[in-house]
């Protein structure tokens, strides 16, 4: 293993194992990189489901649940097509994106759109955190800033584009900003992995749901046809990575498994500089933050984290 892999894994394993609330779908114990994104996922996350997120793009000018998600993750790109959305999001039928790009720019420049993204996820997180306080969230910052400081975003075209943004002023807006980075640069990672294993979009939703996902979860949200869901689920199969019933062969846990080490390997680097004091700190401090964020995520999502 290269020098700085090997000695930011040995840095990560230090971190305590039962830093991730509730269930993860993972087997344990779970990689500290993964223990860290179950904590900073759930605050990015409330630009989905919370209230404020929806109201705030609609009062933007984008209205419906899929004008806001597109307007909102893309802005950071500019008023680009549909074509690199696809590339860059992966797992969304491209007809889904082409519905939704570049329309939604004439409704909302990615300006006024990054901004709604701000101030709806700002609005959720001052109601959902006001019993943490501020003292989590100052010290949290703090970190994730650092940590975002230090990214090497090459190959990782989302998170190069959210770590180009300005910093907010607002500690809310820092918060958000620093998970919503770290969360992309991992999710570049992840799409990267899958990629090098020769899977497409769908086929990843696919293993996903024979693993532990209820389909009605993830196809229509990700917008494939019940025809192109088969079709994948057949590769699959021809792969070995299927069994007759649908779920997930042992070869198809395996090579998920890999993809999922994988990731957890690309995002080890971004907290190679910390030491275990501080990395036991952040995940303090992220802990009640990211328990008050998952009360508003519904229990089936297609992030896969639990409500």
């Amino acid at each position: 293993m290269c020098g700085y892999l090997h000695d930011s894994v040995r840095r990560l394993e230090r971190l305590p194992r039962s830093i991730i609330p509730g269930r993860t779908p993972m087997a344990e114990p779970a990689h500290p990189a993964r223990s860290l994104w179950w904590l900073f996922e759930p605050v990015h996350a409330v630009t989905y489901f919370a209230p404020e997120g929806r109201a705030a793009y609609e009062e933007a000018g984008l209205r419906g649940y899929w004008r806001g998600y597109f307007g909102g993750r893309a802005a950071p790109l500019g008023p680009v097509d549909a074509a690199p959305v696809v590339a860059a999001f992966f797992n969304f039928a491209p007809r889904m994106v082409e519905r939704a790009l570049p329309d939604i720019w004439t409704r909302a420049t990615p300006e006024r759109a990054l901004a709604a993204r701000v101030d709806g996820a700002t609005a959720a997180l001052a109601r959902l955190l006001e019993p943490v306080g501020p003292g989590p969230v100052d010290r949290a910052v703090g970190l994730l800033e650092r940590a975002v400081a230090g990214l090497d975003c090459s190959g990782r075209v989302l998170a190069a584009a959210n770590a180009a943004l300005p910093r907010p002023e607002r500690p809310l807006a820092r918060l958000w900003q620093a998970t919503t980075v770290l969360r992309e640069h991992r999710g570049d990672g992840h799409v990267a992995a899958l990629v090098a294993e020769g899977l497409d979009g769908c086929e990843a939703l696919v293993l996903r749901c024979a693993l532990d996902t209820r389909r009605d979860t993830l196809q229509p949200h990700r917008g494939w046809t019940d025809a192109e869901w088969d079709a994948a689920a057949g590769r699959l199969a021809e792969r070995g990575w299927l069994g007759a019933d649908g779920s997930a062969s042992p070869a198809g846990r395996a090579r998920h498994g890999a993809l999922e080490a994988a990731t957890d390997l690309a995002a080890a680097r971004v907290w190679s500089g910390f030491h275990r004091a501080e990395l036991d700190e952040l995940a303090a401090a992220l802990g009640p933050i990211a328990t008050a964020c998952r009360a508003a995520l519904p229990a089936q999502n297609p992030i896969g984290l639990p409500g």
